[in-house]
């Protein structure tokens, strides 16, 4: 059976078309939008109507391509952007009537449920597991081993949450960056109990920008290849502190960093020099699979 997964994220929709099998998903086609559907005013919860056009433009392309590849079941996820905003019922509705989709606006926990899915996919969870996936909206964390989730939570402390709170300087600036450590304390109080009770010493970043630092600190490798890979935590540090000391105009320059990314790969650094800091880490890895590999996880099983 042929089917389509569509991940309605905050800054990017993903459109994966797959061949399933009763042993296989065999990817016959992926792309992906920069939709900046949290842009102005995610803290706020709405969808401005750029955006909410723009979304709608990406979900008409998307439903071209389900009927050119003859797609049986369509999946659609929509994520925290959506989820939080007053507007966010009206832009599913609006994208069965404009694009044909149906769209099922998931919980922060079922996003977590699946993203563990997808990361154990991989096979790279070897041992007791924090997972993170940074999103633009929310950033969702789950503990797990190889046999196992032991424990999940969504936050709102996405890249594009975090940047429009706090980055108000070009490079940011030392005040800034306190500002987040301290919501950062505020909001993770109860992942650094689970953190204390679990113990996990292997990080893996889901997608996302841990492809952005996968891919600046191994440009040799081949991402669309890769399932999971290894991240040197000193020569990530280093890159994360290049991040945050440059300016947007510098960082528009560098080999490997995307224009989407560009200024919410400082948020996404920050908080994961957070992470591996509060976490006592020894272990860093990219996994490349995330919600929407999770997605046709579930529905080939």
């Amino acid at each position: 059976m042929k089917v389509a997964v569509i991940d309605l994220g905050t800054n990017t929709f993903h459109l994966i078309i797959a061949e399933l099998t009763a042993d296989d998903a065999r990817i016959c086609y992926k792309t992906n939008l920069p939709v900046r559907l949290g842009e102005g005013k995610i803290n706020d919860n709405f969808i401005i109507q750029e955006a909410f056009e723009r979304g709608l433009l990406a979900l008409e392309k998307f439903s071209l391509l389900i009927k050119e590849h003859d797609v049986e079941l369509v999946k659609a996820t929509a994520t925290s952007a959506i989820r939080s905003a007053e507007n966010g019922v009206s832009f599913v509705k609006a994208a069965k009537n404009y694009a044909g989709i149906d769209i099922e606006v998931i919980s922060g926990d079922e996003e977590a449920e699946y993203i563990f899915k997808g990361v154990r996919a991989t096979g790279v969870i070897d041992q007791s597991s924090l997972i993170m996936d940074i999103g633009g909206g929310s950033t969702e964390f789950i503990i797990c081993n190889k046999e196992a989730l032991l424990w999940k939570k969504s936050y709102n402390i996405g890249a594009a949450r975090l940047m429009q709170a706090f980055f108000h300087s070009d490079p940011i600036t030392t005040a800034d960056q306190n500002a987040i450590t301290r919501h950062l304390d505020a909001e993770l109080g109860d992942l650094k109990e689970v953190l204390n009770l679990y113990q996990p010493k292997h990080l893996i970043g889901s997608a996302g920008a841990f492809e952005t630092f996968t891919g600046m600190l191994y440009p040799e490798l081949s991402l669309k290849e890769t399932k999971y890979h290894p991240i040197d935590i000193p020569a990530y540090k280093a890159l994360s502190a290049t991040f945050v000391a440059s300016s947007h105009e510098e960082r528009e320059k560098m080999p490997g960093l995307i224009r989407l990314r560009v200024d919410m790969i400082v948020m996404a650094s920050i908080l994961t020099d957070y992470i591996l800091s509060a976490g006592n880490i020894e272990k860093l890895s990219l996994s490349t699979y995330d919600l929407k590999m999770g997605v046709l996880s579930d529905l080939q099983n």
